[in-house]
């Protein structure tokens, strides 16, 4: 969980300490801890640390330092604990997607990201105990990589069937009634359940604003009665030392893997239906064009989390799951650089690599498991290239000047990023 100053880390930990002893208890009286000077403080460096654009309001962290944070909290906690706080109305920005379609985040404004920071402190050691160990999205001390992990482990044991599910608009069909009654499984505060009404109210009629604090939190609560379904499909089909089902969810990205054994040929038809049983009772709608369920025995792939799983046979002839980038994410990270490199083409390459660095580190850090070494050497010889001729075209002159630079001067001189290392991942199933 997020860390905190040592009370309020104490207190979150006793909330979770009695929250995974008893999964009925409903929690009172929190509402006083989320009006706490620090609870806000928290979660004031919480939202500094992450930084961001301003909300609708205009008003900057940059403002709010001039004029005294501790000010800018007391002012909030003075809002909260008279009960007359109410969220402004989120900035609206929308993200390029691929194939044209874009993402709309809501940028609440700095005021509404701690009071947002502050709730999910409170909130969050709550329904931490209550989530499955198949959710990784947005969780403490889980990764996308434990995600992708899950996944290669459940190829190695044989389960090859992959019922892989697109949720249509997700998070823009939240309903509010469901989610809020989900929350008042575990939460009997009049207050703490006003303050949420508020914050999805801010948002619309329904859905949980992508960009919000609170909404990773929100949505995984949502989604914690499919996981317990798959649960149970996964105890109902233990047999000795292990199941025939495995699942992981990242969020609103889920697949579920069936053993390919002929004796559960009927399960691999009743897990969808299933699947889709539970997703109508919360009014999620599964995009049909994008879901499919696919063999891997056959030679079929598919995406989760941006990689490509298949099964191969190795070199020593052994079937093993083998996960790279997807070719999509490949072609919209060079299509990123061909960019800058076209936008700053008059500019000192030591300019060019300080933009591409960073990008190529995040990405490379992402992608840097299984077997992303072909892809990686691919990109790192485009990147070579490009900054080769951009060094070229600054001299008037055609080529890649391979004789007047070494690959050793681009990367020590000069500073290219070059930390093209993969972690190659070597799964094995659980020991009998």
């Amino acid at each position: 969980m997020t860390k905190a100053s040592g009370s309020l880390q104490d207190l979150r930990r006793g909330i979770y300490v009695k929250a995974k002893a008893d999964t009925s208890w409903r929690f009172w009286g929190l509402y006083v801890h989320v009006c706490k000077m620090e609870t806000l403080q928290q979660a004031y460096s919480l939202a500094k640390k992450n930084n961001g654009a301003p909300g609708i309001d205009g008003v900057t962290f940059e403002a709010i330092e001039m004029h005294g944070a501790d000010v800018f909290l007391q002012g909030i906690r003075d809002e909260l604990t008279t009960r007359t706080y109410k969220p402004l109305r989120a900035r609206r920005t929308e993200i390029p997607k691929d194939g044209g379609k874009v993402r709309v985040l809501s940028i609440p404004a700095i005021r509404d990201r701690v009071v947002q920071g502050a709730l999910k402190l409170i909130l969050e050691p709550i329904f931490e105990a209550d989530f499955q160990p198949g959710s990784y999205g947005y969780r403490p001390k889980r990764t996308a990589h434990e995600a992708v992990d899950r996944v290669a482990k459940a190829i190695v044991e044989h389960k090859l069937c992959v019922i892989d599910l697109d949720l249509r608009a997700y998070f823009d069909t939240v309903r509010h009634d469901v989610l809020l009654g989900k929350v008042a499984l575990r939460i009997n505060d009049d207050d703490v359940m006003h303050l949420l009404k508020l914050m999805l109210r801010a948002s619309g009629k329904q859905g949980v604003p992508q960009g919000g604090v609170i909404s990773p939190l929100l949505s995984n609560i949502y989604l914690t009665e499919v996981d317990r379904m798959l649960e149970r499909a996964k105890a109902a089909t233990h047999n000795g030392w292990r199941s025939a089902v495995e699942y992981a969810r990242f969020a609103d990205d889920l697949v579920v893997l069936v053993d390919a054994h002929p004796r559960y040929a009927r399960l691999r038809q009743v897990v969808p239906v299933r699947l889709r049983q539970e997703l109508d009772k919360l009014h999620v709608e599964v995009n049909e064009e994008k879901s499919k369920t696919v063999d891997l025995g056959r030679g079929d792939s598919f995406g989760f989390l941006g990689f490509e799983f298949r099964r191969v046979r190795s070199l020593r002839g052994k079937l093993r799951p083998q996960f790279t980038p997807k070719l999509k994410k490949r072609t919209a990270l060079l299509a990123k650089l061909r960019d800058i490199f076209r936008r700053f083409r008059s500019q000192p390459v030591q300019r060019v690599i300080e933009l591409i660095n960073p990008i190529l580190r995040g990405w490379v850090t992402y992608f840097a498991i299984g077997h992303s070494h072909w892809c990686f050497n691919f990109i790192r010889q485009w990147v070579e290239k490009t900054v080769r001729r951009h060094m070229q075209r600054a001299r008037g002159r055609r080529g890649f000047g391979w004789q007047r630079w070494s690959r050793q001067w681009l990367y020590e001189t000069l500073g290219l990023f070059n930390g093209y290392r993969v972690r190659y991942f070597t799964p094995k199933a659980s020991p009998a």
